[in-house]
């Protein structure tokens, strides 16, 4: 089998593209309003200073129930199948966001908003640790043998864009409400608006196919009976290597989606407007350093850009908080600039390493855990770690350092991809047989060559 038709791999691309841009929207849309107006709205009791870190440690509950999500998700796209999960999980981060939107306010009902808060916000959560890598698969295991790294892109440019979204439609509302209408009730109109994306990507993800690899095995009744015992058992160094490489990461990731516009309005004050459209600007940059980086991973290869992408974070890091921290929201361009380049760098070939790190059988099992734990230990703690540091030692300077750290652990574990580590990919234009990958073939495309 050497993949699905170019109609039906065409629709998948796209289903990717649009299906995780939507889920990554609602995901923005809450770690947006975290930064701007949940600590008066839902933390209002507590000092403000206080109530601001306990906002942004909300954003953090996701990456607790990531693993949950990545544990059941991931069993049944190994076991059902990849399609359906991705179904699943579209809805469950839609409703999850809508609801958010109807929420009382901490001075209507007291303890409860908060409660119900972190509640929904556990929901996205376990949306999105199922969500991400069953894109990925259903991209990559449905491309064309020479364009794995391209078509893995698809569901990379998801989180650019969907933070395009989410910050325009936050930028869009500020521009129609005054200060007070927009802490009232302007800043929900971004979660009801998620209910009508999310029946746009329902309706596309339900058109595509199964994944060829996967109807392949299922055919041949290869599936494993328990693929998350089997990854524990059998495959603990992909998925320590998986696990690492996201943490560097999912940590710059959310320096520029969350933590980037909390610094800027609440300890720097500067205006929303002003950041908001740094994010937007940047995250259009965003997507074309990925869109080329996903192209050059299918000719030069994922280990050679993690590497690149990993080194230019650590030496980056600090100058970016630096740039930050001038307040001076002309340097805060360039700044963002520098970071979502070796952010892109990164980001560009994971579907396609992921992929690749582990067989058919276990894929989104593995695939999902790594990412989950990768997020847990780099973009989990980082939002609140980061506001910590800035009121412990009144100084961008320690982030810069934080960031760097990250970089650093991820760049050691790029280091240590080998050629064996990558048996996943079945059609590269390298591809050879290698008996240590359980019955699926072992490609060298996406090592460095």
């Amino acid at each position: 089998m050497t993949g699905s038709r170019p109609a039906q791999q065409r629709k998948v691309f796209a289903a990717s593209a649009i299906g995780t841009t939507i889920e990554w929207y609602d995901f923005f849309v809450y770690a947006t309003a975290a930064a701007l107006v949940f600590s008066s709205q839902f933390f209002g009791a507590m000092d403000p200073a206080v109530a601001l870190l306990t906002s942004m440690a909300t954003i953090g509950v996701t990456f607790i129930a990531r693993p949950f999500g990545s544990a059941v998700v991931g069993h049944f796209g190994d076991k059902i199948g990849r399609k359906e999960m991705l179904v699943l999980t579209l809805a469950l981060m839609g409703i999850s966001t809508f609801l958010v939107g109807l929420l009382p306010t901490y001075a209507q009902i007291g303890i409860w908003a908060p409660i119900l808060l972190v509640l929904l916000r556990f929901l996205q959560g376990i949306s999105a640790g199922g969500e991400w890598a069953g894109a990925a698969l259903m991209a990559v295991e449905h491309a064309p043998a020479n364009k794995r790294g391209l078509w893995g892109g698809s569901v990379q440019i998801g989180t650019p864009v969907g933070l395009v979204l989410a910050t325009g439609s936050f930028l869009l509302v500020a521009q129609f409400t005054t200060e007070d209408e927009f802490l009232s009730w302007g800043w929900r109109v971004p979660f009801f608006v998620s209910i009508l994306l999310v029946a746009i990507g329902y309706y596309v993800r339900t058109k595509i196919d199964e994944s060829p690899e996967f109807r392949e095995m299922k055919a041949q009744a290869r599936q494993e009976t328990a693929p998350i015992i089997d990854i524990f058992r059998q495959h603990r160094r992909p998925l320590v290597i998986g696990t690492l490489t996201f943490l560097g990461t999912n940590m710059a990731g959310y320096m520029i989606i969350s933590f980037l516009l909390s610094y800027a309005t609440n300890t720097l004050g500067i205006d929303r407007t002003d950041v908001l459209l740094v994010q937007v600007v940047g995250s259009f940059f965003w997507v074309a350093v990925i869109l080329a980086t996903s192209y050059l991973t299918d000719r030069v290869g994922g280990r050679a850009l993690f590497i690149a992408g990993f080194t230019l974070q650590v030496l980056v890091a600090v100058p970016f908080m630096l740039l930050v921290g001038t307040g001076r929201v002309l340097l805060m361009y360039p700044a963002a600039l520098l970071l979502i380049i070796s952010l892109g760098l990164t980001m560009g070939p994971q579907s396609a390493v992921f992929v690749s790190l582990f067989p058919t059988r276990v894929r989104y099992s593995g695939a999902s855990l790594a990412y989950a734990f990768g997020a847990i230990l780099g973009g989990g703690p980082a939002p609140f770690v980061a506001t910590y540091l800035v009121q412990r030692f009144d100084s961008p300077f320690a982030v810069g350092i934080y960031i760097a750290g990250a970089g650093l652990i991820s760049l050691c574990a790029a280091l240590a991809i080998r050629r064996t580590d990558l048996v996943g990919l079945r059609h590269g234009p390298e591809a050879t047989k290698d008996p240590s990958a359980h019955g699926d073939d072992h490609s060298t495309t996406l090592v460095n060559s």
